[in-house]
């Protein structure tokens, strides 16, 4: 025992050394002023200080032997004959307005890459709270860099020279995000490890705008998402992905707070705050509208994902035409009618992002002449009524007066309905006209959704899950819970509970098996208690398989439940009751076991008023 202690100890130790060996650094985050940077744990390159013994000396004795482990930098540029202090204002200037990064703070220390003429160096300490300037290498004495990198805001260590990018940190004050991200190094992303102290909410970490510079081959360059899948083609056009943005659970339409359960719903930032961002890309449109570090998020649409919460939030958003972008590797909902849109804040940065995104189509300058106004969905007020000051009918049609001014037409009043009355292909029934046509198309959506989705996702996710976790189904929020088990295996379902579970019919006692379950337990749901408005019946549970197999289901009081009230401050007692299923049609012979279980003393007759079976006090 002793030696296989001592065996384990040393197997402990050299574990715990090939541990420590593989170390890599996670980055850090430090506070400069009142912000909070992220500092990745790897330099993008390194001040040559032995270049310059007196540049080592001064970094080092403003590190105060290790007290300071960075300090903040400005790497900059220039090219004119003589640089001057006012030329630093102007670059600073120019800086300030462009980057929500940098900041005076990061005069800390200047890095001035210099190919101009003269001493450049003097007077840029002068008024800024610089404490340290190095110029470049076509200065006598100069230090030079490892690598070259874009001016902007920089942390360097000032005993090994190192030179980190500064990433500032945001909070994600409305929740739309599930995570931030930075790159990986390896053309990759990975979660943020870093975290503003006190926050109750998630970080986001953005990168110095002036990293960037726009190009024809990356037109998106700097450009900050919180996204979604399916962003290849964005990386590759230049944009920064900063988050995860939320979703609702497997893209399924949800409610805030009703249906929201694993995550908490994201807050729209429009109006008093408090309002539902809609779904599915709720992050993504809560945060383009929220945030003005983000310059665009992106987002699905099968049913409404994107189109929904840019009208909510008050944002630009669009369902592309099928098939724009690639979904492969994509979490489907229904591959039928899948896209992946974008949200932007502007027209024109959203058609620079939709120009690249959506490569595959031919670009038109020429407008339509024929604006088609559908009566049937703006409402017959519209048309007996002019629109009123103040209305939002008021504010539609005078856009669509300039809509019409601009294209030199006016709209065409149509009614889809009447249409579709006129013109389906399906009148050529004459014995059995077309139905209307929203009843025509009532179920399609669901039906389609719920096949695709549950097929595709919901049942290797299951089976994987179950798998791993010896069993144990996962859990799944109220709305997509719905979606799948609703219509997708219903006759399945239905042919194999009435065939296996209650193994068909016998002549002689027509259900071979009854089926029991709980019913109520005595649990309370007090009323005065504020839950959800009123919604459809979702989810699925015992109290569902008579509705899909189309079963007797009756239920019978086997007892009561004594419980506090938080109302009268007394014991008081609620139903205990158990429910029986038995094969379709088989209802008399419940009925009849009923009775016999009430001849035999088994089931009791109940009271009224406020217990079942006793006219006394309830007692615990």
């Amino acid at each position: 025992m002793q030696l296989f202690s001592r065996f384990s100890l040393l197997l402990s130790l050299a574990s715990l050394w090939v541990a420590r060996a593989q170390v890599i650094s996670a980055g850090t985050t430090v506070q400069l002023g009142s912000n909070y940077y992220f500092v990745p744990g790897t330099p993008v390159a390194s001040l040559k200080l032995t270049e310059n013994a007196s540049a080592l000396g001064q970094l080092q004795t403003l590190g105060g032997n290790g007290t300071a482990p960075f300090i903040a930098f400005s790497f900059i540029t220039s090219t004119v004959s003589s640089f001057s202090v006012s030329d630093l204002q102007n670059i600073t200037s120019t800086w300030s307005s462009i980057d929500d990064v940098w900041t005076p703070s990061f005069l800390e220390g200047i890095y001035l890459s210099f190919n101009g003429s003269g001493n450049a160096v003097s007077g840029l300490m002068a008024g800024n709270g610089t404490s340290i300037v190095i110029s470049s290498e076509s200065f006598s004495g100069g230090v030079s860099l490892t690598a070259t990198i874009p001016p902007g805001p920089y942390f360097v260590s000032p005993f090994t020279g190192q030179i980190f990018e500064a990433w500032l940190l945001y909070n994600d004050e409305q929740q739309s995000f599930v995570y931030g991200t930075i790159p990986d190094g390896k053309g990759g992303f990975q979660q943020l490890s870093a975290h503003i102290p006190g926050a109750a909410t998630e970080s986001v970490a953005v990168p110095s705008r002036l990293y960037f510079t726009p190009t024809a081959q990356q037109p998106l360059a700097g450009a900050r998402i919180g996204t979604a899948p399916s962003i290849q083609r964005l990386i590759d056009g230049g944009a920064i992905i900063v988050g995860k943005t939320k979703a609702s659970q497997f893209a399924n339409g949800e409610t805030a707070t009703d249906d929201w359960v694993d995550y908490h719903s994201p807050y729209n930032p429009r109006g008093d705050g408090y309002q539902d961002g809609s779904s599915s890309s709720t992050g993504s449109g809560t945060a383009i509208a929220a945030y003005p570090w983000l310059d665009y998020a992106v987002g699905s649409d099968t049913g409404g994902s994107m189109r929904g919460p840019a009208g909510v939030n008050g944002a630009y958003g669009n369902r592309p035409s099928h098939g724009a972008v690639d979904l492969t590797d994509v979490m489907p909902l229904s591959p039928e009618m899948d896209t992946a849109g974008i949200f932007a804040r502007d027209a024109k940065s959203w058609l620079t992002a939709g120009t690249w995104w959506y490569e595959n189509f031919t670009t038109f300058t020429q407008f339509p002449k024929t604006i088609l106004f559908p009566v049937d969905e703006w409402g017959s007020s519209f048309l007996t009524n002019p629109p009123k000051n103040g209305t939002a009918n008021f504010i539609f049609n005078a856009f669509i007066e300039q809509l019409e001014g601009f294209l030199n037409t006016t709209r065409t009043e149509i009614n889809l309905t009447t249409m579709w009355n006129a013109t389906s292909p399906l009148i050529a029934n004459v014995s059995n006209p077309p139905p209307p046509l929203r009843e025509n198309l009532n179920l399609t959506y669901e039906a389609l959704i719920s096949i695709d989705q549950v097929q595709l996702v919901a049942d290797p996710f299951i089976a994987l899950y179950q798998e791993t976790f010896s069993g144990q189904a996962p859990f799944i929020d109220p709305a997509p819970l719905t979606r799948i088990d609703a219509i997708t295996n219903k006759t399945v379902f239905m042919n194999w509970f009435q065939d296996t579970v209650l193994n068909g019919t016998d002549p002689t006692t027509c259900s071979p098996a009854i089926y029991l379950y709980p019913q109520s337990d005595g649990s309370t749901l007090y009323r005065n208690l504020y839950i959800s408005p009123p919604t459809p019946p979702f989810g699925f549970g015992a109290g569902r398989i008579a509705s899909f197999t189309g079963v007797p289901d009756m239920v019978v009081p086997i007892g009561e439940l004594p419980y506090n009230s938080t109302i009268t401050n007394t014991t008081e007692a609620l139903p205990v009751t158990i429910s029986f299923l038995a094969q379709m049609n088989c209802d008399l012979m419940l009925f009849n076991l009923f009775a016999a279980l009430a001849d035999a003393g088994i089931l009791k007759p109940v009271f009224t008023g406020q217990s079942l079976f006793s006219l006394a006090p309830i007692e615990e």
